[in-house]
C-alpha cells in the first residue's frame, strides 16, 4: 500500500509542476537557470531556440547547451549539443554561437581558443548536425577564419542571409568589425567583386557582438559597447540602406538598470514570422553577483517608433508573455 501511495503522490507532484509551468504568465528573467551568456536566438520550424555561451572560466568553457521553446515562456534544455571532443582544434574559450539552417542541415558557427595572434591555432569554426539539438560535429577540421584581419579578433560571428540569398559572416572583437561572403556550402569565404575577402564595417563605438536584420527594407546593424565585465556594457545600433552601410551610430538600445541587473549586452534578435513583432535576447548579471562569468540569459520586447528607430529597451524581471508560432 505504501508503494502505491508514494507513486500516487509522485505523480500528483509531477502534474502540479507541469500545470504550474503551463500557467506561467510570463517567461521571467532569466528565462532558464544557469550561467549563460552571448545568446544566439533563432527560430527553427515551430520552435524558438537559444544557443548561449556556457559562462565559466575560459578553460572550462568547452561545451554548449541549447534551449527550445514553443512559446518563449517555457524552455527545455538540450545538454551538450556541441563540445570540444567533437572539435579537435578547440581547447578553450568556446563562445558566442551563430546558427543557420540550410539545405536541411544545421550549421553552428562558434569562436574558440581566444587567439591573440596569428601564430595561435583558433578563431571561428563551423560544426554541423542533422537536428537543431545536435549532436554537432566539426565541419571543416580547422577554423573557417583564423587570422586577425583589420584588427578584428576572429570571434563573435553573426551569419546573415541577404535579400538575394547570399550568406555573409559579420564578426570581430577588439573594437573592429569585418564582413565577408560565405561560400554556398560554408566551406570557406568567397571574394567580393573587387577581389577582396574582408571589408571593415566598424561603426563608432563598436566593441563586439554584431547582429543584423532587415526591417521594412532597411538594414539594422547592432553591436555591443563597453567592457563585458563592467557597468558600461550596452547595445547600440545604426541603420543602413544595404549590407555595406554606411552605418552611423544612432543610439543605445539596451543597458543595465541599477534596480534590475548590471552588464546588459551581447544580444540577438527574434522576429515573429508574419508579424512586426521583435524580441531582444541578451545576457546580464544579477545585482548580487560580482563574478564576471556569472551571467544569465534574458528576454524583453523590442519596439520601434513611427520613424523606424528602436526605442530604448527597459530590462525587466518579468520577461515576456507567451507567443506561439503558427
Amino acid at each position: 500500500m505504501k508503494k502505491y501511495i508514494i507513486i500516487i503522490l509522485f505523480s500528483a507532484t509531477c502534474l502540479q509542476i507541469a500545470h504550474a509551468q503551463s500557467k506561467k504568465a510570463t517567461s521571467g528573467n532569466p528565462i532558464f537557470e544557469g550561467w549563460y551568456a552571448d545568446p544566439e536566438a533563432t527560430i527553427f520550424g515551430k520552435e524558438y531556440w537559444v544557443y548561449p555561451t556556457f559562462s565559466d572560466k575560459y578553460n572550462k568553457q568547452v561545451h554548449f547547451d541549447a534551449f527550445s521553446s514553443h512559446d518563449l515562456v517555457n524552455w527545455t534544455k538540450h545538454s551538450n549539443v556541441l563540445d570540444s571532443s567533437n572539435v579537435k582544434w578547440a581547447k578553450r574559450a568556446m563562445w558566442a554561437p551563430a546558427l543557420v539552417k540550410k539545405d536541411n542541415k544545421y550549421y553552428f558557427f562558434f569562436g574558440a581558443n581566444d587567439i591573440q595572434n596569428d601564430q595561435t591555432v583558433g578563431g571561428i569554426g563551423v560544426a554541423v548536425a542533422d537536428k537543431p539539438e545536435g549532436p554537432f560535429k566539426d565541419y571543416l577540421g580547422k577554423p573557417l577564419i583564423d587570422k586577425i584581419v583589420n584588427g578584428a579578433q576572429p570571434i563573435d560571428q553573426f551569419v546573415f542571409k541577404d535579400k538575394d540569398g547570399q550568406y555573409y559572416i559579420i564578426y570581430g572583437g577588439w573594437g573592429h568589425c569585418n564582413i565577408a561572403k560565405l561560400k554556398n556550402d560554408f566551406t570557406g569565404l568567397a571574394p567580393f567583386s573587387d577581389g577582396t575577402t574582408f571589408r571593415s564595417i566598424t561603426p563608432e563605438g563598436y566593441v563586439e557582438g554584431p547582429v543584423m536584420f532587415i526591417r521594412k527594407g532597411k538594414y539594422y546593424f547592432m553591436w555591443s559597447e563597453g567592457g563585458w565585465t563592467g557597468p558600461d556594457y550596452k547595445v547600440a545600433y545604426a541603420i543602413g540602406n544595404s549590407i555595406n552601410g554606411p552605418f552611423k551610430r544612432i543610439g543605445t538600445v539596451l543597458q543595465q538598470d541599477a534596480a534590475v541587473a548590471t552588464g546588459a549586452g551581447h544580444h540577438s534578435v527574434i522576429k515573429v514570422p508574419g508579424r512586426d513583432e521583435y524580441y531582444i535576447v541578451y545576457h546580464r548579471r544579477p545585482l548580487t553577483e560580482t563574478d564576471g562569468n556569472h551571467r544569465v540569459t534574458c528576454i524583453d520586447k523590442m519596439v520601434f517608433d513611427a520613424d523606424g528607430l528602436i526605442k530604448p529597451v527597459h530590462i525587466t524581471n518579468e520577461g515576456v508573455t507567451a507567443v506561439k508560432l503558427k
